[in-house]
């Protein structure tokens, strides 16, 4: 049995739309920072995923591709954050989870769409 492209490309969708949450929600509800204004927090965190949404969202393998590399950025903070803040450490591997899905999600439809056309 073959998994069509589409569900790689739900998957990407999923942890899209789930590390934009999670952003939105760590920033401003769960844990704001005092030393910053939310709004710039807003503006550096949020923005890369904001880049590649509408090709994404229209299935554009050369937009999923760039969201398959952005996704590392927030990979990486994920990582970082697990590591040298133990309070925010949920959040942080619920950040590595959801740019995980981006990423695998992105590549393999990336993947495999190229090869059915």
């Amino acid at each position: 049995m073959k998994i069509k492209p589409i569900y790689y490309h739900y998957l990407a969708l999923a942890g899209f739309f789930g590390l934009f949450a999670l952003l939105m929600l760590w920033n401003t509800l769960l844990t704001p920072l005092s030393k910053f204004p939310v709004a710039l927090i807003l503006l550096i965190t949020v923005t890369p995923l904001l880049l590649p949404m509408r090709g994404l969202l229209n299935c554009k393998p050369k937009s999923c591709a760039w969201a398959a590399y952005i996704s590392l950025i927030y990979f990486l903070h994920g990582s970082v954050e697990a590591y040298a803040n133990p309070s925010e450490r949920l959040y942080a591997l619920l950040e590595i989870m959801l740019s995980l899905m981006l990423f695998l999600g992105s590549t393999l439809y990336v993947l495999f769409a190229e090869t059915r056309s």
